[in-house]
């Protein structure tokens, strides 16, 4: 199992920053990446940045230039620094884990935190 721990929501005004931590502990053998979801009122839970075993990340159009994923090994933890906040990143912001196996894909989640961008 793996546990995921998120920090670091809270309410920022348009244009200010946050930045997002994810605790992570238990069994990470076979973890493939990381990722940061979120979900906004009355809409489905969208990627919004990942970060491969090897380091390379990807993001998602919307946050591109604004958003940047990264992790410290030495602490277990992987962050989101988000820059240039707007209205629209109102959302609760989940930690993902994916365990790749030959036969499925391990997803595990976080309890999510509040994102709240005030124009």
């Amino acid at each position: 199992q793996v546990q995921l721990v998120e920090s670091g929501g809270g309410l920022v005004q348009a244009g200010g920053s946050l930045r997002l931590a994810c605790t992570v502990s238990g069994s990470t053998t076979g973890i493939k990446t990381y990722a940061w979801y979120r979900q906004a009122p009355g809409k489905q839970r969208e990627l919004v940045a990942k970060i491969v075993r090897d380091g390379s990340t990807n993001y998602a159009d919307f946050v591109k230039g604004r958003f940047s994923i990264s992790r410290d090994n030495a602490k277990n933890t992987v962050y989101l620094q988000m820059n240039s906040l707007k209205s629209d990143d109102t959302a609760v912001y989940y930690c993902n884990a994916a365990r790749l196996t030959i036969q499925t894909t391990q997803n595990y989640w976080g309890q999510g935190t509040q994102v709240t961008v005030s124009s």
